[in-house]
């Protein structure tokens, strides 16, 4: 595929770097020497030298032939900008990354539609995700958010408990927001259908609003244990998100932050953490904090050094378990031996999730369920395919094949049967890996 990254720092370097070892044609642009200078001598990749979002520039990477723009630079306004224009000069996808969290607030204003841009992607909101799954109980995880982030499917474990057992999911009365998308059984996973009764042991997948996919887990009395406390040192975007995840769940958190103007943000900011004033990489703090009571430990102070070494001061104070956030490639044979539980990587994170959107025609990204035989799709409508001929019931779908959410200007929904779908929509299908190209020929034109 034709690739054009826009922006070679850290972030985008490392981008290029993996996906030229994949073998993809890969253009970078930016106007630091430095970064150029590194790139060319580290990367067998065209350099562009100049402003991302100037149009003689992006004319210069061939961009109306590109398969995909990835817009990484430093600046959030520079990204959603040479985004949209490199989607409107020809680019069949383009990303834009961005830090402020201004810009992906769909009650303010919806900047991804209003440029025109595929998917505004935050390093830091990414990295929160992977370590929030770090953080939970086993029996929930949150395996993705999906169109724009308004849609997520959880993925919970049905306990002995639950009423709704034995019970054809068409009787369980759950709200038209929510569906239950796949079932995983004894090894076994599958698509959903009317008649399938849950039994103790299984574990399925919701699809719905964040909100109520957390409404509706009671229905399922989930496990998940006693109430944990967690301890997040670092207050920056990536603590935020972390926080404001966890604090609606069963976690008790407490977030350290050293500047009393971010704490001050912080505090008004989030609804159930308690944000407290203090440098999460003294030992003495920590110990004043009691860290060694908490459950969960996390470090994503904004350095890798400091997040290693409250890492290991968390654990020798008793700290159950220990997450941190550790760019570092070099520094990955190490963490474990120090007796850091997870490292994540902001650069790995963010390769992965830009890896599922390198895909040709109407599909917009490609994801695997755990257990990889279930393929979850983002889909644009074209005009005139076959999905838009009739309603969601009467669609000729694959019986092993699901349509979980719609997105449709400003409104993004999961779709009941009378529902029809129209060129412009983006769509979210369930389907089983063996019927995937049956489901996909539907939105094909």
């Amino acid at each position: 595929m034709r690739i054009v990254i826009l922006g070679a720092g850290t972030v985008g370097a490392s981008i290029a770097d993996v996906l030229c070892s994949l073998g993809h044609d890969v253009t970078v642009v930016d106007h630091d020497a430095e970064h150029i200078r590194r790139i060319n001598e580290d990367l067998d990749v065209l350099v562009v030298n100049g402003s991302a979002s100037q149009s003689s520039v992006l004319f210069q990477t061939g961009i109306s032939s590109a398969d995909i723009c990835l817009a990484v630079t430093g600046q959030d306004e520079v990204n959603i900008v040479a985004a949209s224009m490199a989607k409107a000069m020809g680019a069949r996808r383009a990303l834009a990354r961005a830090y402020a969290p201004v810009f992906r607030d769909l009650s303010t204003f919806d900047y991804q539609l209003h440029f025109g841009v595929d998917r505004l992607l935050s390093l830091e909101q990414l990295t929160a995700m992977a370590l929030a799954r770090g953080c939970r109980h086993p029996g929930t995880v949150v395996v993705d958010q999906l169109a724009r982030g308004e849609i997520e499917i959880q993925e919970v474990s049905i306990s002995s408990k639950c009423k709704s057992r034995e019970v054809p999911l068409h009787s369980l009365g759950l709200p038209s927001s929510v569906r239950i998308g796949a079932i995983y059984r004894d090894g076994r996973v599958w698509i959903a259908g009317a008649e399938d009764q849950l039994e103790a042991g299984d574990r399925i997948s919701l699809i719905g609003r964040p909100e109520d996919v957390e409404a509706t887990k009671s229905r399922f009395h989930v496990d998940v244990g006693p109430r944990q406390r967690v301890a997040i040192a670092g207050g920056g975007e990536t603590g935020y998100h972390l926080a404001k995840t966890l604090e609606k769940e069963n976690f008790s958190v407490v977030l350290m932050e050293q500047d009393p103007n971010r704490c001050e943000e912080l505090a008004n900011s989030l609804d159930d953490t308690t944000v407290i004033h203090a440098d999460a990489t003294r030992r003495a703090v920590l110990e004043e904090e009691r860290i060694g009571k908490f459950d969960v430990f996390v470090s994503c102070t904004g350095d890798d050094e400091n997040n290693i070494l409250a890492g290991v001061e968390a654990r020798e104070l008793g700290a159950q378990k220990i997450l941190a956030v550790v760019g570092r490639p070099d520094y990955a044979n190490i963490v474990g031996k120090l007796g850091i539980d997870l490292a994540v990587s902001e650069r790995e994170v963010i390769t992965q999730k830009i890896l599922s959107f390198l895909n040709t025609g109407v599909i917009i990204s490609r994801l695997s369920l755990p257990g990889g035989d279930i393929l979850v799709y983002e889909l644009e409508v074209k005009e005139g395919v076959e999905a838009t001929k009739s309603t969601v019931a009467e669609l000729p779908l694959p019986k092993r094949c699901l349509i979980a959410a719609v997105s449709r200007q400003e409104f993004v929904r999961v779709p009941t049967a009378t529902d029809q779908l129209q060129a412009g929509d983006m769509v979210v299908i369930f389907v089983e890996q063996t019927v995937a190209d049956h489901a996909l020929a539907l939105f094909q034109t």
